[in-house]
C-alpha cells in the first residue's frame, strides 16, 4: 500500500490508515516490531516527526506500543464482551476459544456493610459471603471479582466447587437460584497497590470498574458484585434493540 498525494486526504492519515489496515488484517500480528521510524519515513518519504505523530496516535489507541530501547510493537488485541449480566465472563471467553482459569483469592463470611446492604436488600449486619476470584484468559490475568451474596439463600456455599464451576452454576444447580435481570455500572479507574499485585500492572495503570446487582426470578437480588478489568485486555460491547 501506498500514499495518494493527489487525495486530499491528509498523508498523515493515509499512513494511520495504512498501519490499521496492517494491524487489523493480521499483516502484523500482536508483539511484532513494526518498521522503524526512519524505516516508514523513507519508505513513505514522509518527516521523521509526521511518522512520530501517528504512530505515537496508535500507541494512544491501545494498537501499538513502545519498548525503550527496542522499537515499537502491535498490542494484543482487547477482548470484547458482552454484559457479564447477560453471559458470565468466563463462558464468554471460552465460546471466542481462550484458555480460561479461575484462582480463588479470597472466600469469607462476614457482616454486610450499610452499602452492600442496600445493593442487596438486607439488615446492615446481616451474613454475607464474599468471594474474590482471579481471572485468567490464556494464562495472563484478566479480571479480578469480587462477589458479595446473602447468606440466607445460599447454605453451605464455600464446600462448593467454587474454583472449577462457574458461580451461575453452582447458584441455579444447587440453590434453585436462576438470574432474571441485572443491573450494570461502568467506570474507569486507577490500579492500586494490591490491583496492580494481582493484575500484574503498574500502580496507577488503567483498569474498567464494573459493579452489577443480579436479581432472581422472584425479583430478590442475590449477588452485588465490582468487576476489575485490565483496561489494556477487554473492551466491553453494550448493544440497544428497540
Amino acid at each position: 500500500m501506498s500514499l495518494d498525494r493527489s487525495s486530499p486526504k491528509p498523508l498523515h492519515l493515509q499512513l494511520e490508515e495504512i498501519l490499521r489496515h496492517k494491524i487489523e488484517n493480521k499483516e502484523l500480528i500482536p508483539h511484532q516490531a513494526i518498521p522503524s521510524e526512519n524505516e516508514l519515513s523513507r519508505q513513505f518519504n514522509l518527516s521523521r516527526m509526521t511518522v512520530r505523530n501517528v504512530i505515537t496516535r496508535l500507541v494512544s489507541d491501545g494498537m501499538l506500543y513502545r519498548v525503550p530501547g527496542k522499537g515499537t510493537f502491535v498490542t494484543e488485541p482487547k477482548i470484547t464482551t458482552a454484559p457479564i449480566t447477560q453471559m458470565g465472563i468466563r463462558e464468554q471467553l471460552e465460546a471466542m476459544g481462550y484458555e480460561t482459569d479461575t484462582a480463588v483469592v479470597d472466600k469469607r463470611v462476614e457482616k454486610a456493610t450499610k452499602k452492600i446492604a442496600d445493593f442487596l436488600n438486607i439488615s446492615e449486619g446481616d451474613p454475607i459471603y464474599i468471594l474474590e476470584r482471579l481471572r485468567y484468559a490464556n494464562n495472563e490475568p484478566l479480571s479480578l471479582h469480587t462477589s458479595y451474596i446473602p447468606a440466607e439463600l445460599c447454605n453451605r456455599l464455600f464446600e462448593k466447587d467454587i474454583e472449577r464451576i462457574p458461580l451461575c452454576n453452582i447458584l441455579d444447580k444447587d440453590y434453585k437460584i436462576v438470574a432474571k435481570r441485572g443491573i450494570e455500572t461502568l467506570e474507569s479507574i486507577g490500579a492500586g497497590t494490591r490491583e496492580s499485585k494481582l493484575l500484574e500492572v503498574k500502580k496507577g495503570f488503567p483498569l474498567l470498574l464494573l459493579r452489577y446487582v443480579m436479581y432472581s426470578q422472584n425479583e430478590v437480588p442475590f449477588e452485588y458484585a465490582e468487576v476489575i478489568f485490565r483496561g489494556d485486555r477487554i473492551k466491553l460491547k453494550f448493544e440497544f434493540h428497540r
